[in-house]
């Protein structure tokens, strides 16, 4: 398909529902930013509500229809050639809103709507990394609240000590329960099914969080060096911690101390799993590294935030990428 480069109708879809709103707009706000230095391009940003409607700024609601145009109330409609779906969660990282816009026939920035969807669930994500023969953290898949299944989460608190108990489809923070004792277990089980029909039971390790920023730069899968978050040390990297303006939490763009061979795995992994999983655009994934030296592939990210303290924009530029310039290139390579 070719088309006139002198002006492309981008539409940044950015909010949805949820506690991870705020982030999709600071993100959004990034994202537009960096847009506006591409004079070819010509943005459009509508927020989506709870009920999926779109927003234009006035509050007025807009409809992306199959003709690919967006549509206003009174029927006029401007063409649209490429979206960005800056929303964190449902229904934009969990794949359903990447399903309606290859039904409407429309390019967008970032992954497919199958490995979206495998990703934002911890526990296909580990199934699929097991597949890839990459190594994860130990875990036990509690696919009901039942006295039956519970009992694998306190067997696994006996044997581990203490655990993460993780609602398996919610954002990579949110759900997110630390236990050390068997009462804090049953509420954390209590409060994570209320997320989530699946529950994930992991090990608590005592680890370095390292993560990679994963993207297709030129036609080239690039994959950063790792950088690492250090999480305040009474607590762990929470989603207040992980996005919140007033994160404790302390980056650092490159990690320090790591071998060559700790390099080595860290880079053969996020590059199996962006091909295996057939990531598209960008990807951060993360990985621990524990203090008896090994590493495994803790999650994948696939619209990682973009806000001031986030580390994939941080790690493309520290690789010394331009990120208007890696992202308009995607776009015009697309339409």
């Amino acid at each position: 398909m070719t088309h006139n480069h002198n002006n492309i109708q981008v539409l940044l879809i950015c909010g949805g529902g949820g506690s991870e709103h705020d982030v999709s707009l600071r993100t959004a706000d990034f994202i537009q930013r960096e847009l506006a230095r591409a004079p070819d391009i010509h943005l459009t940003r509508v927020t989506m509500n709870e009920n999926g409607q779109l927003l234009d700024s006035d509050g007025m609601v807009r409809e992306l229809r199959s003709d690919k145009l967006l549509y206003s109330a009174s029927g006029s409609a401007q063409t649209v050639d490429y979206v960005i779906p800056s929303i964190h969660g449902y229904p934009g990282e969990t794949g359903d809103l990447q399903s309606q816009l290859e039904i409407l026939g429309l390019p967008y920035y970032g992954c497919g709507s199958e490995a979206s969807k495998i990703c934002f669930n911890k526990i296909t994500t580990k199934l699929w990394l097991t597949a890839l023969g990459i190594d994860n953290t130990p875990y036990q898949f509690l696919c009901a609240n039942t006295a039956e299944e519970t009992a694998k989460a306190k067997d696994a608190l006996q044997l581990w000590g203490s655990v993460f108990v993780k609602a398996s489809n919610q954002g990579s923070s949110v759900g997110c329960y630390k236990v050390s004792d068997e009462e804090s277990l049953e509420q954390a089980l209590h409060d994570a099914f209320r997320l989530s029909p699946y529950v994930l039971v992991e090990k608590c390790l005592k680890v370095r969080e390292l993560e990679v920023a994963a993207y297709t730069y030129e036609g080239e899968l690039v994959i950063t060096a790792p950088g690492e978050v250090c999480a305040p040390a009474d607590t762990f990297y929470s989603y207040e911690e992980k996005y919140a303006e007033g994160s404790r939490a302390l980056t650092h763009v490159v990690a320090e101390g790591l071998s060559d061979g700790q390099l080595g795995w860290i880079h053969e992994a996020a590059k199996r799993a962006f091909i295996g999983l057939q990531l598209e655009d960008l990807s951060r994934i993360d990985f621990f590294l524990t203090d008896d030296g090994e590493i495994y592939l803790n999650e994948v990210n696939t619209f990682p935030g973009m806000t001031s303290i986030s580390m994939f924009p941080k790690m493309l530029q520290n690789n010394g990428h331009d990120f208007c310039t890696y992202l308009t290139a995607l776009i015009r390579a697309a339409v």
